[in-house]
């Protein structure tokens, strides 16, 4: 089962994820079994990712919600190592718990950990991950839609003619999906031109980015747009391009919005 929804905002994602797992109104105050007895019900989040303000404001609200509803949440943070996840899982089964939400990763890591978890009886949501398996709740936002939106601007702005540098790593569910929309747009508008394409999710994210980039910009000084359909991605790509005294000369293009992402964008002469 698969439920696609546009993003309304990185908390409620969070908490969106959490529900559905649980499938009961948080604020219930007569909470079906076996949510009447608090702290009984173990849940493990199990996660791939967890750089930057969306990982941090989605953990947030797993954490509400959590709290809410009384039930013993157990964090698993793998950064970025696909087989340490997949060891997570197997963790979090050995706790004994009732619910995993699997959050990110590679589906090759990850579709036979998931099989293991509901082999146990465990009730697993995987959340913008393919674990290619009809008996687990499937989350995604609406990321074409996002890429999209954020290309529609980029030839409002700049016309049908131009080189893009493009950040992007393969493996991601939903970079896969946003990447999907870029390679439409490019045989739609055969005047854009990919000058180059990078990307790394080393942490710290923005800083391995903004190295290439420097790389990139370097290498091609022709490059107008930049598409980074990360936030994280978007604020390496301008540490390099405000470096290179380029922030007047390169526009960038992301997707996600936090906080600190908004006062970049309204820095002066923000590219």
């Amino acid at each position: 089962m698969k439920i696609t929804r546009r993003l309304l905002g990185k908390a409620a994602l969070g908490l969106a994820g959490a529900a559905l797992l649980m499938q009961v109104p948080a604020m219930a105050q007569d909470k079906p079994a076996p949510f009447d007895k608090p702290g009984a019900v173990k849940i493990a989040l199990v996660r791939y990712l967890s750089t930057g303000d969306f990982f941090q404001a989605y953990l947030s609200g797993v954490e509400a919600q959590a709290k809410a509803l009384g039930v013993d949440l157990r964090v698993l943070d793998s950064r970025q190592d696909a087989a340490l996840q997949a060891d997570m899982v197997d963790q979090a089964i050995a706790l004994g718990v009732q619910g995993i939400v699997i959050q990110h990763g590679l589906t090759e890591s990850m579709k036979e950990a998931a099989q293991r978890a509901v082999d146990a009886g465990i009730k697993v949501v995987a959340f913008d991950v393919n674990v290619e398996n009809p008996k687990i709740p499937q989350i995604e936002q609406s990321d074409r839609d996002l890429a999209r939106l954020a290309l529609e601007q980029a030839i409002k702005d700049n016309g049908e003619s131009w080189k893009a540098g493009y950040v992007y790593v393969a493996g991601i569910a939903p970079l896969d999906r946003r990447n999907e929309t870029w390679v439409e747009f490019k045989k739609k508008y055969s005047g854009i031109k990919e000058a180059a394409m990078f990307g790394t999710l080393d942490n710290p994210i923005a800083n391995s980015v903004a190295n290439q980039a420097r790389s990139v910009l370097s290498a091609n000084p022709d490059i107008k747009v930049m598409f980074a359909p990360y936030d994280e991605f978007a604020k390496g790509v301008k540490i390099a391009v405000d470096e290179a005294g380029l922030s007047q000369d390169i526009k960038i293009y992301s997707a996600d919005i936090s906080t600190s992402d908004i006062a970049a964008m309204r820095e002066p002469d923000s590219a």
